[in-house]
């Protein structure tokens, strides 16, 4: 399972991804071709396709792009989804 997550304006792809992964031992992969820099490619599968993965996930993606100045309209509105819908 691959998800696709567009990159909100105003951040920089590398700098989210380095973080996630330096900070957090998050990998995920940048666009390629014309969604480079554009969106993010998120892989949940397998034994790492869990709740705790998933969550982590957003809390770390909350925290950095906070760090990154990116204004979040209601923080922790991703855990909340995450959870309803898990």
């Amino acid at each position: 399972m691959l998800t696709t997550v567009g990159i909100p304006d105003g951040i920089v792809d590398a700098n989210v991804r380095k973080k996630l992964l330096n900070d957090y031992s998050i990998e995920i992969g940048g666009g390629l071709g014309d969604f480079k820099g554009k969106a993010w490619r998120v892989g949940l599968m397998g034994y790492s396709c869990t709740k705790r993965n998933v969550l982590y996930l957003l809390s770390a993606l909350e925290n950095i792009l906070a760090e990154e100045g990116y204004k979040l309209l209601n923080r922790g509105a991703s855990i909340d989804a995450a959870n309803a819908a898990l």
